[in-house]
């Protein structure tokens, strides 16, 4: 305490109060005149003064002794110093202070579970987010996974049996819907890990949950927007085309009325450039009338664009058949459906005009199916001499074909004279595919191109 004990013996009681902290002198003495009137023994804390001028904290214990009459003529006590427990103590209540705080002001549910994934504590907004007390969750009145939304579910249940499965330490993230009390849905984004148990204990597992149903309803709204905005975008486009193709059918009419130019190259050019348009003016006409997505089902496209390709080259009495293989739910994005829908309008094209000049039947036929990675080289790198995909991509082959009379051997395929097979090869390129030409019992175009997966 800092003071020799024959100085403490030889002061009054004076000395001793005026070294005890001021603001709990008066507290001091008024408890110990109380206790000397009734003779009962007792036990004080209080600061103390030390030689140094600082103050440290004690505890004393003090024996009341009475004389025959029962009053008391001395005292006697034994002091502590229990200074490094009180300092221990505040910070304990100032650290539960601070967590009680954070708790209060905690925007979400701070939870533990145990090895079975049973609550041993739920803090924060639980009632406010779920509807239902921390005590019902933690008595098993009501189970976690009973909230959960039913659609949701499964997933809950598959990434719990995940993060049980992991290393410690191991963490998860996962947004998923519970059912509130009042029958409401919320979404809720939930973050644990898995943490050892201490001393050979079973593992237990930490984590927040926050409520995220206004930030999921935004984004739904904002989502809905979007496709709003992009289906008049296309509707916008479609329209202009439209224009276009108008524009071109007009000035074809000038044409016709000429005599000079009735069979000319002209008419037939004008009738080209109007089918390619109407190629790309019917893959936003899709997606304006489909689901507001940026993607397109190209099958059911390519069977309307085949379609519109027989009405307009009707060739008198000649029955030419259209056998179709599409594979169903293949979307492609505009960089690869406008290309890859202009290939099948010019390369369909030449076989209505050009495969069956002496012949009243004949079979065209076209095949889209995927094929997991095709043989392009797309993506890659080169690495001891092989090809490797750098990025997830999943393959397709497209095949056109008929049994006309066939593309003359004397075209050069690679360098062709025609604008159409000029305009397959530029977007063949465009695609970073590969296309095949077999000219044996008609013509047989494949084509092999890759789409990046998102």
């Amino acid at each position: 305490m800092g003071h020799d004990l024959k100085d403490l013996e030889s002061t009054d009681m004076g000395v001793w109060l005026d070294h005890i902290h001021p603001e709990e002198r008066n507290k001091i003495w008024k408890t110990f005149e109380k206790y000397l009137e009734t003779g009962e023994n007792f036990r004080l804390e209080y600061r103390f003064r030390k030689h140094n001028e600082n103050y440290i904290h004690i505890e004393e214990n003090v024996i009341c002794l009475k004389d025959e009459n029962g009053s008391v003529n001395r005292v006697l006590g034994i002091i502590k110093d229990i200074t490094e427990r009180k300092l221990t103590q505040e910070r304990l209540e100032d650290s539960e202070e601070k967590y009680r705080s954070f708790i209060q002001n905690f925007d979400g549910i701070a939870f533990q579970l145990d090895e079975n994934f049973f609550p041993e504590f739920m803090h924060g907004k639980v009632e406010e987010i779920t509807g239902y007390s921390e005590e019902k969750f933690l008595s098993g009145q009501f189970l976690w996974i009973d909230i959960i939304h039913s659609a949701d579910k499964p997933l809950v249940i598959e990434d719990i049996n995940n993060i049980q499965k992991s290393p410690y330490n191991s963490s998860r993230e996962l947004d998923f819907r519970i059912i509130h009390s009042n029958g409401r849905t919320k979404w809720v984004h939930q973050c644990y890990y898995k943490i050892q148990g201490k001393d050979g204990k079973p593992e237990k597992y930490q984590g927040v949950i926050y409520d995220i149903t206004e930030k999921k309803n935004t984004e739904e709204a904002l989502e809905k927007i979007e496709a709003i905005r992009n289906k008049e975008i296309h509707h916008r486009i479609k329209n202009n085309l439209q224009v276009i193709s108008s524009l071109l059918d007009l000035q074809a009419e000038k044409f016709n009325d000429r005599e000079c130019i009735k069979n000319s190259e002209v008419l037939t050019a004008f009738r080209e450039s109007q089918d390619r348009v109407m190629s790309i003016a019917l893959i936003h006409e899709e997606l304006h009338e489909g689901e507001g997505r940026d993607t397109l089902n190209f099958s059911p496209y390519l069977e309307k664009l085949v379609e519109n390709l027989f009405q307009t080259y009707r060739l008198g009495d000649k029955e030419i058949s259209l056998i179709m293989n599409l594979e169903e739910d293949i979307f492609f994005d505009m960089d690869t459906a406008v290309p890859l829908g202009m290939i099948v309008n010019e390369l369909v094209s030449n076989s209505l005009k050009y495969a069956f000049p002496d012949r009243k039947t004949g079979e065209i036929r076209i095949n889209l199916f995927r094929e997991g990675k095709a043989g392009n080289s797309s993506g890659t790198d080169e690495k001891d001499g092989e090809k490797e995909l750098t990025e997830k991509c999943t393959g397709y082959t497209l095949i056109i074909s008929d049994n006309g009379i066939g593309i003359p051997e004397k075209i050069d395929f690679e360098n062709p004279d025609t604008l159409g097979l000029q305009l397959v090869t530029i977007l063949v390129e465009q695609l970073d595919s590969e296309i095949e030409l077999k000219r044996n019992k008609g013509t047989r175009f494949k084509i092999r191109f890759n789409v990046k997966q998102d």
